[in-house]
């Protein structure tokens, strides 16, 4: 416990509560994106296709410039929350939000992807044999993609944890409040002497997103290995 400092502690543990938040929020509207996207065909799917993974493109720091002036205290959807008490600007609840946006093309590819590769034939027998949209996709749909939900899921979570240029424009680098690890080591990169104590919240951050991609290997093949049997 002696390795990190108490501002390092409250980084590490900042973003670990940030990138959960980010990654179960976001978890639900992924699900749907991503069925709609693989399974319907509609006029502007294309569309929506970008937008969703707009993100993958933009520069961080425009992504984040935009969430500022849009939901920032001044902005058009920001000014209407701050006045029922939600506010995302400067706060961690923004880098929870702006780590969620980043994330979420990564979460819905993997489950898009998971849900296309099932037979579409095993949801029209259901369907035959009575069962309603929703319950096709309660009981055959949704187990059948749980690889790529699983795998979606710890990849965001992992994916919210190194998000650094959206964060830093949208909420700033405030120790205790925003400062989660990539921030605290950029700050640190600009201290002198700093270079030792970067290098320990860099290894902490290969473990963390290293280990949550094992995990998500490990068990999209157990439970595939599960189903398949």
């Amino acid at each position: 416990m002696d390795i990190f400092t108490a501002e390092e502690w409250q980084a590490i543990f900042l973003s670990l509560r940030v990138s959960a938040v980010a990654t179960i929020a976001s978890l639900p509207l992924g699900i749907f994106i991503a069925y709609i996207l693989a399974r319907c065909r509609f006029p502007g799917r294309d569309l929506l296709n970008a937008i969703v993974h707009l993100p993958l493109i933009l520069p961080p720091v425009v992504t984040g410039y935009l969430l500022l002036i849009t939901f920032g205290r001044r902005g058009p959807v920001g000014s209407a929350l701050a006045e029922i008490g939600i506010v995302f600007s400067f706060n961690w609840t923004g880098a929870a939000l702006a780590a969620a946006i980043m994330a979420f093309p990564l979460m819905v590819r993997a489950i898009r992807l998971s849900i296309e590769m099932i037979d579409q034939g095993i949801e029209a027998a259901a369907s035959t044999l009575g069962a309603s949209p929703l319950r096709v996709f309660a009981t055959i749909t949704l187990p059948l993609a749980l690889p790529g939900i699983i795998a979606g899921t710890i990849l965001a979570f992992a994916k919210a944890m190194g998000e650094f240029g959206a964060t830093i424009t949208f909420v700033s680098s405030i120790p205790g409040v925003t400062q989660t690890v990539p921030s605290a080591i950029y700050a640190l990169l600009q201290a002198p002497g700093g270079e030792a104590r970067a290098l320990r919240l860099v290894g902490i951050s290969v473990m963390i997103s290293m280990g949550a991609i094992l995990v998500s290997e490990i068990l999209a093949r157990r439970l595939a290995r599960r189903m398949g049997s």
